[in-house]
């Protein structure tokens, strides 16, 4: 398949200024295309990953992809999708937040060197700082109608509610947008624009401003927005967004997140965020709707998913740390998995001088671990062998926890009943 093909294969077009035309400039060669992204956060999250994985598609194919941090248009804001103002931010914390993304982006393009297409970052405040308000009135704002702008979606929808409305900063935000597109095809020879299909408006301006001011033919090509089936908003959980910073998201989460999809979700989403090919994922579609209940598809989908943004060593720990949280041993366990598990439930400190000589009572260690509310509670519970030492079953209410049950100098896991974990953290 040709690029083009694959992403029609994988539902991952819907829209293009030039459908005919950028297969026939595809097939003649290399192209630079790019994908814009502002900086409002110091991580991206997995809403971002369909025009920047698209980006690696192209990528893999022989293209030069260009990922543009908006440090200029962050400061703005994007009215597309918003129904109010965004929060202005600082130059400073756009550059902290670009900063960290950068690192991210390394795990999704290939920026080796020592290849033709390796991949590009570029800031849009490095060429937007230096042009003066009169200079981009005149250069820019000249070739748009207000009432062409008034006709986008993104300017649209905020218009019609009068309690809301928008700023001119922000109804400027797509001029903007347009001149990166404008300064990237004379500065990289870049000639294609890929973004979420909220960005059509902003994206077309881009390709007629060029073919204005340039004389030059650019084209645009807008992927999908991702809803879940149910009509949630993709990459949202209970507890808020899905990080590609574990620090945000741990890698616990951000596994379970993806193989815990709607059944109905999980072969779309394995040809839209995976690079698995059309014949991987028709067996996998086939194993999944003979045994759904066996969760091959999902299992592929988290693990494909967390192992190209975590790497595979991370994947294993958070594969290891799910069967441990369902009563799995540690026998071979990791101490990065040993964490992922401590990082997801309840913890409790407890001193190593405690754990030498005979040890720390397990009627204590749980009361401590606030399994269970007192002594006489949890010496119920370990009679009626409900207790788990390491997710070893103990009945003996005379039992001590010494320092022979830490793993990694650091850990002693606790249970009680089938869900209810702790982690004493030795101190």
């Amino acid at each position: 398949m040709t690029i083009l093909e694959e992403l029609e294969w994988r539902g991952l077009i819907n829209d293009c200024t030039a459908t005919e035309e950028l297969a026939k400039r595809l097939q003649a060669g290399p192209i630079c295309l790019y994908a814009g992204f502002d900086p409002t956060a110091d991580s991206l999250h997995v809403g971002n990953l369909v025009p920047l994985i698209g980006l690696r598609r192209f990528q893999n194919y022989g293209h030069i992809p260009i990922a543009l941090a908006g440090g200029a248009t962050g400061s703005i804001g994007d009215p597309s999708g918003k129904k109010s103002e965004r929060q202005l931010l600082t130059k400073d914390v756009l550059d902290n937040n670009i900063a960290r993304v950068k690192e991210q982006l390394a795990a999704i393009l290939d920026f080796s060197e020592g290849i033709d297409n390796t991949a590009k970052l570029v800031d849009n405040a490095s060429w937007m700082g230096p042009i003066t308000f009169l200079e981009f009135l005149r250069d820019v704002g000249k070739h748009f109608t207000v009432n062409s702008m008034v006709a986008k979606e993104s300017v649209r929808a905020r218009m019609e509610d009068r309690d809301v409305g928008i700023s001119y900063t922000e109804f400027s935000y797509m001029l903007l947008q347009g001149y990166d597109f404008y300064h990237l095809s004379q500065a990289e020879d870049c000639e294609l624009q890929i973004g979420g299909s909220d960005q059509w408006g902003n994206i077309t301006i881009g390709t007629e401003l060029t073919r204005k001011k340039a004389g030059k033919t650019v084209y645009g090509l807008t992927l999908p927005l991702i809803t879940n089936s149910d009509g949630s908003k993709f990459g949202k959980s209970e507890s808020g967004a899905i990080w590609l910073d574990p620090a945000r998201t741990s890698v616990y989460r951000f596994y379970q997140y993806f193989i815990n999809v709607d059944d109905r979700d999980v072969i779309r989403y394995l040809k839209y965020f995976t690079f698995l090919d059309k014949d991987a994922i028709s067996e996998l579609e086939a194993q999944h709707q003979a045994n759904p209940g066996a969760r091959e598809a999902h299992r592929a989908l988290a693990y494909e998913m967390t192992s190209f943004i975590h790497g595979e060593a991370a994947t294993e720990d958070a594969i290891n740390a799910s069967k441990i949280l369902f009563g799995g041993g540690l026998e071979g366990i990791s101490e990065g998995a040993l964490s992922e598990v401590a990082a997801e439930i309840p913890n409790a400190a407890i001193s190593r001088a405690e754990l030498e000589g005979e040890g720390v009572s397990i009627l204590d260690a749980l009361v401590n671990a606030g399994l269970s509310q007192s002594r006489k509670n949890a010496k119920k519970d370990v009679q009626g062998g409900g207790v788990n030492v390491n997710n070893q079953r103990i009945q003996d209410v005379q039992t001590k926890l010494t320092s022979a049950d830490v793993h990694f100098d650091k850990y002693i896991l606790l249970r009680r009943g089938k869900k209810n974990y702790a982690a004493l953290i030795v101190e």
